[in-house]
């Protein structure tokens, strides 16, 4: 049964391998999401009969992938620092772009953060404004 959960003692059988409903809880994620990062091939869960089990590698691929995308990045973005994991066993590429996107992402991040405070500095004065010309009327 596709979805279906894996028994409990699965786990020492299967060499670790979890179902996706035991998977998306841990994650705080759902299945469709699962099901969605595997459609992009961003993971690649294996399969008994029709139902999906994950690895370690697949739940830590699932980690790193929600972390990306808290943090800003794009899936493509996502795929290229785990195509490079994949690729480079000292990871040296990977921490080498993944450091240059970071500085990127704090640069972009951080002209945001001004253009927020800009704004809302902007609307407390509007604010004022209103306020006063409000009593002003009430006033007359």
């Amino acid at each position: 049964m596709p979805g279906a959960e894996l028994p409990a003692d699965t786990h020492e059988t299967t060499g670790g391998l979890r179902g996706i409903q035991d998977v998306a809880r841990t994650l705080g994620v759902t299945q469709r999401a699962l099901r969605f990062y595997e459609d992009k091939g961003l993971i690649e869960p294996q399969r008994i009969g029709t139902m999906r089990v994950y690895s370690r590698r697949e739940v830590g691929r699932m980690q790193l992938i929600l972390r990306g995308k808290r943090l800003g990045f794009s899936l493509r973005e996502i795929k290229e620092f785990l195509d490079l994991y994949d690729a480079d066993p000292r990871h040296i590429e990977q921490m080498r772009r993944l450091a240059a996107r970071v500085r990127e992402r704090l640069l972009e991040l951080e002209q945001q953060k001004r253009a927020i405070e800009q704004t809302v500095e902007e609307l407390k004065l509007i604010g004022k404004q209103a306020e006063m010309r409000i009593r002003e009327i009430a006033d007359d």
